[in-house]
């Protein structure tokens, strides 16, 4: 059978016509296809989010302390650039100026303190003389994280310091007297030419809920600080460094 050429034009048409519409039906197919599910945060996010700041009144300690263990278990060198801090983790580095003479200096926390009202960090001799901080003794300071440890959920407890004490038998007195009220109470040392022993009460899982129990504390304890609960830990081989960290010597 023949077909005329307009016919076959026709037919040509209406080919090229359901070809285009399958095609178009073809690619919307494929768009609708799922793309790849977007990259789930990480498990091991940052203890401390850097960049996170606190203003206030900082102090140095040397002489008493030096040479004798950190509340992390490595020997305190006064002469290194490290610090005390009440609630941060270990081995977050800080960036501390002296808002003074915007003097600045990294620092690393090793310890726990200070256990004073109104200040926010112990440095060290060494960290202390970098910002003109050795003579005053005292001074007003920012504190900003620069490169903090990956979290450790089960190490996220704070409590309230309700006592120290250089005489450990007074410190497991006093520790008996809380214990009555509240389960969680303990004792740490902090080591020094005389030791102090500290005592925490509560366990809280975060910040918030352990200043609410600090002052609860503060009605018959007007001395009291939330500190983070830690536990002693090995001596790294090697300490952790912040990028670009300052070598930890004498300035």
């Amino acid at each position: 059978m023949r077909i005329s050429p307009s016919k076959a034009a026709a037919l040509f048409a209406i080919l090229s016509l359901l070809f285009a519409s399958a095609c178009r039906k073809h690619h919307k197919r494929i768009a609708q296809v799922p793309s790849t599910p977007a990259p789930q945060p990480s498990s091991r996010a940052l203890a401390v989010p850097l960049g996170y700041s606190e203003e206030g009144l900082a102090s140095w300690y040397g002489i008493p302390y030096h040479g004798r263990h950190a509340a992390d278990g490595e020997i305190y060198d006064m002469e290194t650039l490290v610090a005390a801090h009440r609630v941060l983790p270990f081995n977050t580095w800080l960036m501390v100026t002296n808002l003074a003479n915007n003097k600045a200096v990294k620092v690393r926390i090793i310890d726990r303190g200070p256990f004073v009202s109104g200040r926010i960090i112990d440095l060290s001799k060494a960290a202390a003389r970098q910002i003109e901080l050795l003579g005053p003794g005292v001074g007003r300071v920012r504190l900003e994280v620069i490169a903090a440890p990956v979290n450790i959920p089960s190490d996220d407890f704070y409590g309230v310091q309700v006592g120290a004490f250089s005489v450990r038998e007074n410190a497991e007195h006093a520790r008996l007297l809380y214990a009555q009220r509240y389960v969680d109470t303990q004792l740490a040392v902090k080591q020094g030419s005389v030791d102090m022993w500290r005592v925490i009460v509560g366990r809280e899982t975060s910040v918030d809920a352990a200043q609410r129990l600090a002052q609860v504390l503060s009605v018959e304890n007007k001395t009291v600080f939330v500190v983070r609960l830690d536990e002693t830990v090995p001596v790294p081989s090697s300490a952790p460094t912040s990028p670009d960290a300052p070598p930890p010597s004498p300035q």
